[in-house]
């Protein structure tokens, strides 16, 4: 421990604190643009200045040391920071009236909190080109303020290396590697860097417009469908205190907003579990050679197996993700019972992910009713600024309750928005398939929480079934590389299966997610740790106060398959609920 003074303060903190973090903890909030807490500190914007002992150093990336004396603020220091932010403004475009972000911008934030009324440098903003090549994130050049937080998440954390930093100085901007297009680079869409950007430099692709174009036409009989993360996200852009659970209020805007039918992606998610432990049930008992078996519900995932993972398409779940079955169900099962021609059905989706925009048109599977099977995805910031669009008074909305056929859901169906919990559903379904009892200790404590690689061993009728839960794409490859290692050496694979989610907490913290402020806490807006682990932990409360929690007691499931499908893994459930996986073209990403 390290004795120090913040502000006449005496502090005690760890060695290898920052002075940053250090003044946090006495409640100091030194102002920062550049620094966020998944990643290591850049020192990009020099906002977070102070003195220690006469010496004026940035806060985010100095340790403290014994018998420092700092000042975090006198008139010096905001006089430097009102100079940086003026500099930063002259480089920056004046469109905050039309900007995505406007009102959710840390860079507007921090220039109200310093008071700057007027530009007093002249603006030297280039016309830089816009990339929306990938139809599922936009990078606006012109709005970057070089701070570096999408680099650091896309290269530390996801090591997808799609960004990087070109040339120098005044002419330093963010691009996809090497300045290519995105959609040319190893981008997978998942949006982290979105969630990470500080402005309006990079957002998702908004379609609401097409959305709106849908639900004016008389001919079409358009429905929409929640995913299970939304319902815990989407109240705090209306005040809710984070992790509200607001599914009802949802499916009450939703009808507002004109929508003919609200389905729930939860039920898509009890339907996959159907295929999916019936997929593993079918490996483990009679295949051993072909586990593990790797999950395949996140698109930006399965973006980024095809392209860098060749070798393990062999076990991957072939199984398409919840969003893709309640289209195919829509368009197919839906639309025979309600007796609409499905050339007149559109599905739209309410997703905490942007690369779910790519994985609609992924490949010619996606269109298995006859039918492109979701027509748009929109991001739940997206529905967000629908909502405030038509003039909704969310919060004072009446809970409704969802449509059938494709509108029940179990706990299990709930928990596919948090990491581990593909996993804990698979398992609590598999083990009624294996045994024809029903699982008793329906929750698996090693597999939860935001580690970054999760390990468990459970016990299914006798047999040691070996688990692990990745989260970060990161993390997902050094799993990947233990599978390789064993397999190169004839030995048992370490796993048998493996859930995967490319972004860290699973899809709460998904690309397309709000980016409020916790309350009484610093900035950054958007995605922290604590909001992973509050909605993380309201999506487990729902399933744990729900009735049926497994995914084979949904009645409407049951019926699916007693009318329709016939039973899980049949001809015709793999006709409409299955996939296949394509060794696409991979691009240097600067890592071995």
């Amino acid at each position: 421990m390290v004795k120090l003074k913040i502000d006449n303060i005496e502090v005690e903190a760890p060695a290898g604190t920052s002075i940053l973090e250090a003044a946090r903890q006495i409640k100091v909030d030194i102002p920062t643009l550049c620094k966020h807490p998944d990643v290591d500190p850049s020192a990009g914007c020099g906002l977070c200045i102070v003195k220690v002992n006469g010496r004026i150093l940035r806060s985010c990336c100095t340790p403290i040391a014994e018998n420092m004396e700092i000042i975090t603020s006198d008139p010096e220091l905001v006089s430097v920071r009102k100079t940086v932010l003026e500099l930063i403004l002259s480089n920056h475009p004046n469109t905050c009236l039309t900007c995505i972000r406007s009102g959710n911008c840390e860079l507007q934030d921090i220039v109200q909190d310093f008071g700057i009324r007027e530009a007093k440098l002249p603006n030297i903003t280039k016309v830089k080109d816009i990339d929306d090549s990938t139809k599922a994130i936009v990078l606006d050049p012109a709005k970057c303020i070089t701070c570096g937080r999408c680099v650091e998440v896309c290269q530390s954390q996801q090591n997808v290396w799609a960004l990087s930093f070109l040339n120098r100085g005044i002419d330093t901007q963010i691009a996809g590697a090497g300045g290519i297009k995105l959609a040319e680079s190893p981008c997978i869409k998942c949006g982290q860097c979105s969630a990470h950007c500080p402005t309006g430099a990079i957002v998702e692709y908004d379609e609401d417009r097409a959305v709106w174009e849908m639900i004016n036409d008389p001919e079409l009989h358009v429905v929409v469908q929640i995913a299970p993360a939304v319902r815990v996200a989407l109240g705090e852009d209306f005040g809710y205190e984070f992790g509200t659970n607001v599914t009802g209020k949802i499916y009450s805007a939703l009808r507002k907003l004109g929508f003919d039918k609200v389905f729930d992606t939860n039920f898509g998610a009890d339907l996959t579990i159907m295929e999916e432990a019936t997929e593993f049930v079918s490996r483990f008992t009679k295949a051993p050679e072909t586990l593990p078996l790797v999950t395949s519900c996140c698109p930006a995932w399965v973006d980024l197996l095809e392209k860098y993972h060749h070798d393990m398409i062999p076990y991957f779940s072939s199984c398409k993700s919840p969003q893709s079955m309640v289209g195919t169900m829509a368009k197919t099962y839906y639309a025979q019972k309600a007796g609409i021609d499905p050339s007149k059905i559109r599905v739209v989706s309410i997703m905490p992910c942007t690369a779910k925009k790519w994985e609609i048109v992924r490949s010619e599977e996606m269109r298995a009713s006859g039918f492109q099977d979701v027509d748009v995805s929109l991001t739940t910031r997206e529905l967000s600024r629908m909502i405030k669009q038509s003039g909704i008074s969310f919060r004072e909305l009446e809970e409704e309750a969802a449509d059938n056929p494709l509108g029940e859901y179990t706990g299990a169906g709930t928990i596919f928005g948090t990491t581990g919990g593909v996993m804990t559903a698979a398992l609590r379904t598999a083990y009624f398939f294996v045994t024809g009892q029903e699982l008793q200790d329906i929750n698996f404590k090693a597999i939860e929480g935001l580690e970054g690689i999760k390990e468990a061993e459970v016990d299914v009728a006798g047999h040691k079934v070996r688990i692990a839960v990745a989260h970060g794409t990161g993390n997902v490859e050094t799993v990947l590389q233990r599978v390789r290692e064993a397999k190169a050496k004839g030995e048992e694979t370490p796993y048998h299966f493996i859930e995967v989610m490319a972004c860290r907490g699973g899809c709460v913290a998904g690309g397309g997610q709000p980016r409020a402020l916790l309350p009484n806490q610093p900035k950054p807006r958007g995605i922290t740790d604590e909001i992973r682990r509050i909605r993380g932990g309201a999506l487990l409360a729902e399933d744990a106060g729900k009735d049926h929690r497994r995914s084979h007691q949904n009645e409407s499931i049951k019926k699916l398959y007693a009318d329709f499908l016939g039973e899980p893994a049949s001809h015709k459930s793999h006709e409409l609920l299955h996939t296949h996986y394509v060794e696409r073209k991979a691009y240097n990403r600067g890592v071995e």
